[in-house]
């Protein structure tokens, strides 16, 4: 199953949507240090952020996972980064090209729990 989770950039107030464009680039340099640590598996960092408009951004990760426990390491960087960042992220399913959003989870919403995250999906 392909999983990915993205840095919630749409409905942004105005403060948070300049404190995201200010952290852009901290951000993308620790989901890169990320997939450099785990060469073993095909992670992808997602960078679709040319817009001005940060509703348009795309900015996480998509990665492969087979079991629940394999959902930890990828829950744990974004539970980090909202708490640094200050940022919300949105965890789904990237199949064939689609997305469908499962859950929300970081700052605002409350920490990502990896457990649950795979009740979710049935793994």
């Amino acid at each position: 199953m392909q999983i990915y989770i993205f840095v919630a950039c749409d409905r942004l107030e105005e403060a948070q949507e300049k404190q995201l464009k200010q952290n852009r680039e901290d951000i993308l340099a620790a989901l890169k240090a990320y997939t450099e640590s785990m060469p073993q598996v095909d992670i992808k960092v997602i960078n679709e952020t040319d817009s001005d408009n940060c509703e348009d951004w795309v900015l996480g990760i998509e990665q492969p996972i087979k079991k629940p426990k394999q959902l930890q390491t990828p829950v744990n960087l974004f539970n980090d980064l909202a708490k640094q960042y200050g940022i919300d992220a949105e965890f789904g399913t990237a199949e064939d090209g689609n997305r469908e959003a499962v859950s929300y989870f970081g700052h605002e919403e409350g920490k990502g729990d990896s457990f649950m995250l795979a009740q979710y999906l049935e793994l």
